[in-house]
C-alpha cells in the first residue's frame, strides 16, 4: 500500500513538473517567433525613459478628444478580420511534329550497265510526333475573425500585430497565428483591421486530430512501401 501510495505521488509530481516545462516552451517558442519576425521587418526597440511634461502628454487618452478608441500602444487589443481568398489557375498545351526522309541511290549508268541492285543505296526515315495538355487549379479561402494585440510599434507608427487562437472540439485541436504591419490610419473606428489591409502577413492555420490524421499524407516509410507495391 505504501508503494502505490509512492507511486501515485510521484506520478502528481512528475505531472506537475512536466506541464509547466510544456507551457515555457511554448512560450518560449513564439517569443523567438515574434523577436524573428521583428528583426527581419527592421524594428528598432524604442526607449522606455520618458522626459516629463505637462498633465496632458501625447499617450494619455484624453490628448485628443476627437479620435477613436483604438489600439495604438503596446499590448492594446485589437480585432483581425481573417479575409483570405486565394485562386490560382494555369494551363498549357503543345503539339509539335517533325518528318525526315531521304532518297539516295543510282537509277542509271553509261554502258547500259544494269543498276537493278544499287537504284536504292541509301533511303532513311523518320517521323516524330508529340501532343501534350496540362492543366492545374488551386483555390483556398479562410475567413475569421480573431482577437489580437499589438506586439510592438514602429518609430514612423506602424504597428505589428499578432494572434493566435486555438480551438478545440470534438477531438480536433485546429490553431490559427496570425502576424503583420498595420498602418493606425487601416484601423476601423470599432477596433477592427482586415487581413487585406496588414503588410506582410504571416498566417498560419494547423490542425490536430481525427479528421487531420485522416487527410495527413503518410510517412516517408509507407510511401517507400507504397511506391515499391506500386500502389
Amino acid at each position: 500500500m505504501m508503494r502505490f501510495h509512492s507511486t501515485v505521488v510521484l506520478l502528481g509530481c512528475c505531472l506537475s513538473i512536466t506541464q509547466p516545462a510544456c507551457a515555457r516552451k511554448s512560450k518560449a517558442a513564439s517569443i523567438s517567433a515574434l523577436s524573428d519576425y521583428l528583426q527581419r521587418n527592421g524594428y528598432i526597440a524604442q526607449s522606455g525613459e520618458r522626459t516629463p511634461g505637462s498633465l496632458w502628454t501625447t499617450e494619455g487618452a484624453f490628448t485628443n478628444l476627437a479620435t477613436d478608441y483604438k489600439a495604438r500602444h503596446v499590448n492594446d487589443l485589437i480585432q483581425i478580420q481573417i479575409l483570405e481568398n486565394t485562386q490560382a489557375q494555369s494551363s498549357g498545351s503543345v503539339n509539335t511534329q517533325r518528318k525526315f526522309s531521304a532518297d539516295s541511290g543510282i537509277s542509271a549508268l553509261a554502258g547500259q550497265i544494269n543498276t537493278k541492285g544499287i537504284e536504292q543505296l541509301f533511303s532513311p526515315h523518320s517521323n516524330a510526333t508529340l501532343q501534350g495538355k496540362g492543366q492545374a487549379s488551386t483555390q483556398s479561402s479562410l475567413r475569421s475573425l480573431i482577437g489580437g494585440r499589438v506586439a510592438a510599434v514602429f518609430p514612423n507608427g506602424n504597428l505589428v500585430v499578432e494572434a493566435e487562437r486555438e480551438l478545440i472540439m470534438n477531438n480536433e485541436k485546429q490553431t490559427v497565428i496570425l502576424r503583420g504591419m498595420v498602418r493606425p490610419g487601416d484601423i476601423a473606428p470599432d477596433n477592427s483591421v482586415p487581413s487585406t489591409s496588414i503588410s506582410n502577413l504571416e498566417l498560419e492555420l494547423k490542425g490536430k486530430g481525427v479528421i487531420s490524421d485522416s487527410t495527413r499524407p503518410p510517412n516517408p516509410l509507407v510511401r517507400a512501401i507504397l511506391w515499391l507495391v506500386g500502389f
